[in-house]
């Protein structure tokens, strides 16, 4: 079963939404999230990267920075830009990127279905991105940044969801990238809470760092309080839950700035001893178990279907993951792609136009084009407890921080 909590959202004035929804945390450097601060102060940027209104030498993970997020918060709420509702409700919160249309439940979800693992988690974590987002949410006392979920569709509940779509809206707004905002804020809410205590699995699709640090902050604040009850609203996350069969995931690319002191011969020569190689193709794969390999101004396709009907485990059997233990690894020593820096990952909204980009202009050598991991891929692994390759997953349209906000 799942559980679907309604809350009392902390959100922007319907006036304020476009100046306030801004882009997540995670995706934009120190200069972006400067850059998309300056000239609008009401942006959620000041309270999710506090640091740009700061001194330069101040440290992200600094103390003086989450207490910045909390003072830029209340300045919001103060000036009533932010409301709390008064009663709570659950929230559909719909996306459209072009032609492409997804539609979630924005609600408060179990801390402990993520720590028993009924919520299932495909990424590892790592501990000082899970430390900023715990002292995020202790500091500003809420939830700022929801975790992006997924389930198997159910027709029940996209019943229940169209007919909601036939009211009128909360929210209804176009962002500087051209994604289309558009929610609903639902009170009579029993019948999608009843439909998702038949939902037996949700999955982490995004987020993992938010829901571990959710996790963090409610096993601390328990450990602090005797009295504690169970009940308290940390005891339940912030996410935003899309069935399967909407989401849309993009391909995450590689790019490898030498070619480990090889030359374009003996670096081919080496590939074909590990799969077929074949020069002239399409910058993006066209089949399963091919990747498109991008090297001195021209494409081969690497063939790895042998390679991958060996592999034992839904995990293993990821292109990413086959290419990592045969190629990226043996061949040019990116033993870890998690902390080597000749490795560079390129998500797949920035097409593949960027690879060869960066190329040409030698600020790599050689650029890998993969296709994207479907969600039955995402799910088995997660099922399987198994852990994804890093930089596996780039889902697109990203959620709007600020839409709603769970306060704490």
């Amino acid at each position: 079963m799942s559980v679907l909590r309604p809350f009392r959202a902390l959100r922007p004035r319907t006036e304020y939404i476009s100046q306030v929804a801004e882009v997540p945390y995670d995706v934009v450097d120190r200069q972006e999230a400067y850059d998309l601060g300056k000239d609008h102060p009401l942006s959620f940027i000041h309270i999710s990267r506090a640091e740009i209104d700061l001194p330069t030498s101040v440290d992200p993970y600094d103390p003086s920075v989450y207490a910045k997020a909390a003072e830029n918060l209340q300045k919001l709420i103060d000036k009533d830009v932010l409301f709390v509702d008064e009663t709570p409700a659950i929230y559909v919160y719909q996306q459209q990127m072009g032609n492409h249309v997804q539609t979630g439940i924005a609600a408060t979800f179990s801390v402990d279905e993520y720590d028993n693992n009924t919520i299932k988690k495909h990424e590892k974590t790592r501990k000082a991105k899970e430390d900023d987002r715990t002292n995020h949410i202790i500091t500003t006392k809420a939830q700022t940044g929801p975790v992006f979920l997924t389930y198997k569709a159910r027709p029940e509940i996209d019943k229940i969801i169209e007919k909601i779509l036939e009211t009128e809206p909360i929210y209804n707004f176009t962002a500087a990238d051209g994604i289309r905002h558009t929610a609903w804020r639902v009170t009579e809410c029993k019948d999608l809470v009843d439909e998702f205590v038949k939902v037996p699995y949700l999955y982490i699709a995004d987020g993992h760092h938010r829901a571990a640090s959710a996790s963090r902050t409610r096993a601390k604040l328990r450990s602090e309080s005797p009295n504690w009850q169970g009940t308290e609203s940390a005891n339940f996350f912030l996410a935003v839950a899309f069935p399967d069969d909407q989401l849309k995931i993009m391909a995450y690319n590689r790019v490898v700035a030498d070619l480990n002191e090889q030359n374009k011969e003996e670096f081919l020569a080496k590939l074909a001893q590990v799969a077929p190689v074949k020069e002239g193709t399409t910058p993006e794969p066209q089949e399963d178990g091919h990747v498109s390999i991008y090297l001195e101004g021209k494409w081969y396709d690497l063939d790895l279907n042998a390679l991958k009907a060996k592999a034992p485990t839904p995990a293993t059997k990821l292109d990413a993951a086959i290419l990592q233990e045969n190629v990226l690894a043996p061949i040019l020593g990116i033993g870890d792609p998690r902390t080597d820096e000749r490795i560079d990952f390129v998500g797949g909204i920035r097409g593949t136009g960027e690879l060869t980009k960066r190329v040409d202009s030698g600020k790599a050598k050689v650029a890998f084009s993969m296709r994207p991991v479907s969600l039955k891929e995402l799910m088995d692994i997660a099922d399987a407890g198994e852990i994804m390759p890093p930089k596996s997953t780039w889902f697109e349209p990203k959620l709007r921080d600020s839409i709603v906000n769970h306060a704490l």
